[in-house]
């Protein structure tokens, strides 16, 4: 597998690039994310996904998809992995939805937010939030920044606590919140709690 490419980008549109390494040009496809930082440049390093399709019964095909971070391919490929939804469908999610973006409309159950890219239905879009909504709040766990967060998220969870609720669901307002505001104070997170538990 190709984990990424760097070179000149020989080649810019906001559906593809070329970028050359070492005598050869890669076509890349990439989102509009992607493409809304990259577009100024004429080098560059691209994280790669190699996407095959066919096979025994229809002829192979082998495309290359480029993301700008890590983060926007951790989540192309999340989302290639639920039934139905092909990688075509998955840069048009990346070219509405920022991965912020995504994972806000995940961990919050917006659906509409699905539904208004083309090729996803209500099914669709409920199904990608039922088998992401685990994964895409390890993901943010795990992001960068996340000791802040941390921070603010064990005083607001403990005040919470010490106010009655429960930790289970309290645990899971104080996330939600967080990942929807991420400047938020303690202050701000439980008053907003308070509104919604």
């Amino acid at each position: 597998m190709i984990s990424f490419l760097q070179g000149n980008f020989s080649f810019k549109s906001p559906t593809h690039i070329i970028i050359e390494n070492g005598g050869v040009g890669y076509h890349v496809n990439i989102s509009m994310n992607t493409w809304s930082k990259i577009q100024h440049n004429d080098s560059g390093k691209l994280h790669t996904y190699l996407h095959i399709t066919g096979g025994t019964q229809s002829p192979m095909i082998v495309s290359l998809y480029g993301f700008a971070d890590e983060e926007e391919r951790t989540m192309f490929t999340e989302l290639l992995n639920i039934s139905g939804v092909g990688a075509s469908t998955v840069r048009m999610v990346l070219s509405a939805l920022t991965p912020n973006d995504l994972r806000n409309a995940i961990v919050t159950e917006n659906a509409q937010a699905f539904e208004r890219i083309k090729g996803i239905g209500p099914k669709t879009a409920k199904r990608i939030i039922l088998e992401l909504k685990d994964k895409v709040a390890k993901l943010v766990i795990k992001s960068e920044g996340v000791s802040e967060h941390n921070k603010v998220n064990d005083e607001a969870l403990s005040a919470l606590i010490m106010l009655g609720f429960s930790r289970a669901p309290a645990e899971q307002a104080v996330r939600k919140v967080i990942i929807s505001n991420p400047t938020m104070t303690v202050e701000e997170i439980i008053k907003h709690v308070l509104k919604t538990i």
